[in-house]
């Protein structure tokens, strides 16, 4: 499962994002009213990068060992999303505003299925 931002996410926009490095999530708060801590290791692993994403449906490719990564920095890019920097050297994410509440919306089901991603390849999201 890889977010797809298009599917039925409000057109918010995020008055708010605060960095809790000792809790390792995003706080981002939108206009709509909805408040999603994003913890930096769901956004490292679903990060939209073709790295992890791949080039075309199906590429994805397992992150495994990413508990514990942590911001280094997140630089916004234009009016419309963020590149974080994380501690294990990815910064190729461009995180939209519709991608971060899709995130934040979905994060239950994404992480479940990560889990059962890592489960099936018997790896781990320890390093």
């Amino acid at each position: 499962m890889s977010p797809d931002a298009s599917n039925n996410t409000p057109a918010a926009v995020p008055t708010d994002l605060t960095v809790h490095a000792q809790s390792q999530v995003l706080e981002v708060t939108f206009d709509d009213g909805a408040v999603f801590k994003l913890p930096f290791e769901l956004m490292r692993v679903y990060s939209p990068s073709a790295e992890v994403q791949g080039h075309g449906p199906g590429q994805a490719v397992l992150q495994t060992g990413k508990r514990g990564v942590t911001l280094t920095a997140l630089e916004p890019v234009g009016h419309y999303a963020v590149r974080p920097r994380f501690s294990d050297g990815h910064d190729s994410g461009i995180f939209t505003w519709p991608l971060l509440y899709q995130l934040g919306r979905d994060q239950i089901a994404l992480w479940a299925d990560y889990e059962a991603r890592l489960a099936a390849a018997g790896a781990s999201r320890d390093a």
